[in-house]
């Protein structure tokens, strides 16, 4: 989508906007490769960070187990194909930016780049949200089967645990994004997500219960205060962006 002198209205056809997509999806693949190849070498150091709430959980006796030849190379290879993905989202996201970006108007790309900045932000703030919940966490669902359990969990097992409570703290993290779009398409107004709290509350409280992989109320309470919280910004954003919208109408009447 680039501006050049055979082509001064920057319009491109559709095989273009192909070829131009094909750079993008393969420019996020070789950003994936990299950041796994980073997320490999670092194995050591991220597993050792990653087993950190399961050691303040059980103390200094915290091993995972293995059982079987292959589970400590899948292991490794599942790691490092998280952290590249991880690695890798800013680079999506610049390479999705810049592909839809020329379409937009000039005040359309401000806001929609702010969009994803923050959603970023927001994202890594719900990652780092349910890592410090972790301990209290496991300690519950460790504790509450008695004590004639033996704990010691397996490596994938444990791993794939950690990823999806942290995916579920970061995409929970997304909803005042999503009420922000829906406020600037028309589709809510703020005066509906006001009205409508009561049933928000019982809304959060059910869907952190079903993306949540442990089910303790300890993470349930960790993630839904947050993100009632949340709610009540993106009121406050639909109250203000409306307040001054009637602002700007009322000058350009009295003009």
């Amino acid at each position: 989508m680039k501006w050049n002198n055979s082509n001064p209205t920057g319009r491109m056809g559709v095989l273009e906007h192909l070829t131009e997509l094909r750079v993008r999806i393969i420019r996020s693949l070789v950003a994936v490769a990299i950041g796994g190849v980073i997320g490999w070498i670092l194995y050591p150091w991220i597993l050792d960070f990653i087993l950190d709430p399961y050691c303040q959980t059980l103390g200094e006796d915290c091993t995972l187990r293995v059982d079987e030849p292959l589970e400590g190379l899948n292991t490794r290879f599942m790691v490092s194909a998280y952290i590249g993905i991880a690695l890798a989202v800013p680079v999506w996201l610049w390479q999705f930016w810049k592909f839809v970006s020329p379409g937009l108007h000039k005040g359309e790309r401000r806001q929609g780049l702010l969009l994803v900045t923050v959603g970023i932000l927001l994202f890594a703030t719900g990652g780092a949200l349910a890592f410090l919940t972790l301990p209290r966490a496991l300690d519950f669902l460790i504790t509450i089967g008695g004590t004639d359990l033996v704990t010691e969990f397996r490596a994938k097992a444990y791993i794939s645990f950690i990823i999806k409570m942290t995916m579920a703290f970061g995409l929970g993290f997304q909803l005042p994004i999503i009420l922000i779009i829906l406020q600037r398409l028309g589709i809510l107004s703020y005066v509906t997500l006001r009205r409508q709290w009561r049933y928000a509350v019982v809304i959060i409280v059910i869907v952190v219960a079903v993306i949540t992989p442990s089910g303790d109320p300890i993470s349930l309470i960790a993630l839904a205060a947050p993100m009632y919280f949340l709610y009540e910004i993106s009121i406050l954003y639909g109250w203000t962006r409306t307040r001054r919208l009637t602002k700007g109408k009322t000058a350009r009447e009295e003009v």
